[in-house]
């Protein structure tokens, strides 16, 4: 497939200097195979959206019959915007869709003074709220920002994780976000008493993530960030644990830009041994992101790792995960170049992860959200791909001129909004709607003692643009950029020359001016690309001596794997397992796209231990549902219950011989359903007296205490002979819920994965 971006002719230094002018109607800006932006007109197909005026959106786009929510054919403005900054641009559309985000933004602050998330979903979600924050709330909404994030810490001090999957943290890790967020809003304020606010609440979430979701590799486990809905992004044969048990590239990232913030505040304080953990911290999570998931013959990372005993990668692409390393200095700048130029990119945009999963419906899966091409945006231009960044806003502009509102996500094959949820006057959507202009175009970046400017402006974007009325801390900015490129040829502040950093201490009314170099920046390309699917995961069994499978459709070969590895592509549907190991699966498509690997399958010796003073009746004051039916479905005399009362659970292991094990408890979680609520049991396991780590035990449905699952799995090795393991419950396994961390365990189990010390 091939794109194109037509440049804008520039304007005339007399034209620059006059009064804005319309742009002719007819010139393109940004083209591409599903869209074109010509002069203040969007064109897909036979629909198009303009701007009558600066303060309003005609659109012509029909939705796909039936699907549940109306299309808005007109925006205009409703609320009074003028305490904002004022966008003078000659592109009328480019005015509008900004003016609508502000307007938009207006909406979203609640009378409690929140923000909310959008206009089908009230409350304040912690991701939601602190993405967007980062793109902009935190300088356009302080206060609300603050109330926001304020009401997102729990009674014991800690950063609340929204429910998801499993029940919550610690399957789903990341809450760290807020710290990004928190911090980012110092940076706007200079507020001393805020950094003293957020300082221990940071450090504590911090502290008990380090012992709960850091993983022996250097990297933290948990799902996707943001993408919290396990069947839209994770093989279906992946439980709750299975989740947990994963390590995803965003939410590292995440983290390790939470460790710095972390640094970066206690330096500030004068706490000089916690900056220097926390820095340490930040640095071995972002080596671990480079080590682990870096893939050469892809250019990017992959989007997370999966699997049990032997995890594997997922080589997707995840369009946020990948933005973010880029914007949070993870990746070098060799390979930040590499990710922009090879992340797949779609006639639509973005995809939020690519290949696509061929059976599920669109929402994360096959799908475009606006708040992350926002972030993609703002990579390339940290990078300086000059065309990325011209086709990120492109995919931005497009949904919000034809849809007349920020909506939350678009389908990736046709760009319309029928996909599972939807929303209009989303937060983080509109939030970054308001970035670009602002944080691409303009260049303004918030450091802690002032504003650092550095615009980026693609030849195809050219043009004289003015912000007037940017409040900074005392001050009022009034702002102009003229031309385009991304290095500044004169830089006035109040008609002398300056550097472009304003400090912090400015006060009163100023005037900034300035002028691009034009110069042409090196060429890079964008990974233009066929939107794809990849074939179905396999289901795979062991039979006989032999792993067996059912064969797919459209598969050119199939790939077997052994503790991880990868020992053969074949043609047949059946593979000679006799030696000891874990196998798997994967089905390689004609179109040359991978499925996910098949449902792990083991013959590994196992020990298998039955619970000390088992019960078959559930007695808890914990429980949240009561048995849909009779408990029922364990092995042996019965289970044993865990909650805030029961103490240490002691269980007696005889081993025969040296090896490295793999432990994991059956157990049962009927305490809430699987998507929602906040009630994941979580529990150190130690073993002789020492800690091992953490084990899970996610929600698997709403009363089903007949459903027994298996936990996360913890690796230590052992000596042949007798062994005590205790489960406990520690502080730093406290859950989101604070009352309900309660789960029935029926035995323990231990796979031999090593022979041998």
């Amino acid at each position: 497939m091939q794109k194109t971006i037509k440049q804008l002719t520039l304007m005339s230094v007399a034209l620059l200097s006059a009064a804005p002018t319309v742009v002719a109607e007819e010139e393109t800006i940004i083209a591409t195979d599903a869209y074109s932006w010509r002069g203040d007109t969007i064109y897909q197909g036979k629909y198009k959206a303009w701007a009558p005026d600066e303060f309003s959106i005609t659109s012509t786009y029909q939705a796909q019959p039936g699907y549940y929510m109306p299309i808005d054919s007109e925006w205009k403005l409703k609320n009074d915007i003028s305490a904002y900054p004022q966008l003078t641009t000659p592109n009328r559309l480019h005015t509008a869709i900004y003016n609508m985000g502000l307007d938009e933004m207006v909406n979203a602050v609640e009378p409690d003074t929140t923000l909310r998330t959008g206009k089908a979903w009230g409350g304040v979600w912690t991701r939601d709220v602190s993405y967007s924050i980062i793109l902009s709330m935190a300088y356009m909404q302080p206060t609300a920002s603050m109330v926001s994030l304020m009401k997102k810490v729990n009674a014991a001090g800690r950063i609340i994780q929204d429910t998801g999957s499993g029940g919550a943290w610690p399957v789903s890790s990341d809450r760290m976000v807020w710290a990004i967020a928190a911090y980012e809003i110092y940076k706007v304020t200079g507020d001393r008493k805020w950094l003293e606010y957020i300082y221990p609440i940071i450090k504590n979430s911090l502290y008990d993530d380090l012992k709960t979701v850091s993983a022996t590799n250097g990297l933290v486990h948990g799902e996707t960030s943001f993408i919290d809905w396990r069947k839209q992004s994770y093989p279906r044969w992946m439980q709750t644990a299975d989740i947990y048990q994963s390590q995803a590239l965003g939410t590292a990232v995440v983290h390790a830009q939470a460790w710095k913030v972390l640094s970066e505040i206690a330096a500030e304080l004068g706490h000089k041994d916690v900056a220097a953990k926390a820095a340490a911290r930040s640095a071995e999570i972002a080596s671990a992101v480079n080590r682990e998931f870096w893939m050469d013959d892809k250019g990017y990372y992959a989007m997370y790792n999966y699997g049990r005993e032997f995890p594997i990668l997922n080589p997707r692409a995840e369009t946020l995960g990948e933005s973010l390393a880029i914007i949070y200095d993870v990746a070098d700048s060799e390979r930040a170049r590499a990710i922009t130029e090879n992340n797949p990119t779609t006639a639509f945009g973005t995809a939020i992860f690519y290949p696509q999963i061929i059976d599920i419906p669109s929402y994360h899966n096959n799908a475009l959200w606006p708040w992350v091409a926002s972030y993609w945006a703002i990579a390339n231009a940290k990078v300086g791909n000059e065309q990325g960044v011209a086709e990120a806003i492109g995919s931005i502009f497009r949904p919000a001129a034809l849809f007349a509102t920020n909506k939350e996500n678009f389908r990736l094959d046709n760009g319309d909004i029928a996909t599972e949820l939807n929303s209009s006057n989303m937060l983080w959507c509109l939030a970054g709607n308001i970035a670009l202009t602002h944080k691409i175009l303009f260049g303004i970046n918030y450091e802690k003692d002032g504003l650092a400017f550095k615009p980026f402006v693609p030849k195809a974007l050219a043009t004289k643009r003015s912000l007037r009325g940017f409040k900074y801390r005392n001050s009022t900015l009034d702002i102009t950029v003229s031309g385009y490129g991304n290095e500044i040829k004169s830089f006035k502040l109040n008609g002398k020359e300056h550097k472009p950093f304003i400090n912090a201490n400015i006060k009163g009314n100023n005037k900034i001016d300035i002028v691009m170099a034009e110069n042409d920046l090196a060429p890079m390309k964008v990974n233009h690309t066929l939107n794809a699917q990849a074939p179905l995961t396999v289901t795979a069994w062991l039979e006989d001596g032999r792993l067996m499978w059912n064969p797919g459709e459209e598969i050119s070969s199939y790939i077997v794997l052994r503790n991880g590895e990868r020992i053969a592509e074949i043609y047949e549907t059946s593979y000679d397992a006799t030696a000891p190991g874990v196998y798997q699966v994967i089905a390689k498509g004609n179109n040359g796209y991978e499925s996910f690997a098949s449902e792990p399958r083991s013959n590994l010796p196992k020990i298998t231990v039955e619970m000390p003073g088992e019960t078959t009746t559930l007695a808890s004051s914990e429980i949240s549902y009561q048995p849909l039916h009779p408990v029922s479905g364990y092995h042996g005399a019965g289970f044993v219950e865990t909650d805030h009362k029961r103490g240490a659970i002691d269980v007696t292991v005889d081993v025969d011989r040296d090896g490295e094990y793999a432990v994991s408890l059956i157990y049962a979680n009927g305490n809430g359903p699987t998507s929602t609520e906040n009630k994941c049991a979580v529990r150190t396991l130690s073993a002789d007296g020492k800690e091992i780590g953490v084990i899970v035990m996610p929600q698997r449905g709403s009363g089903e205490w007949t459903d027994w699952g298996r936990s996360s799995i913890l690796k230590l090795p052992l000596k042949a002979g007798r062994h005590t393991l205790t489960i406990d419950l520690h502080p730093e396994n406290e859950n989101m819920n604070l009352v309900t961390n309660h789960a029935a365990i029926d035995r323990i189990e231990l796979v031999r994965i090593k022979d041998g010390l």
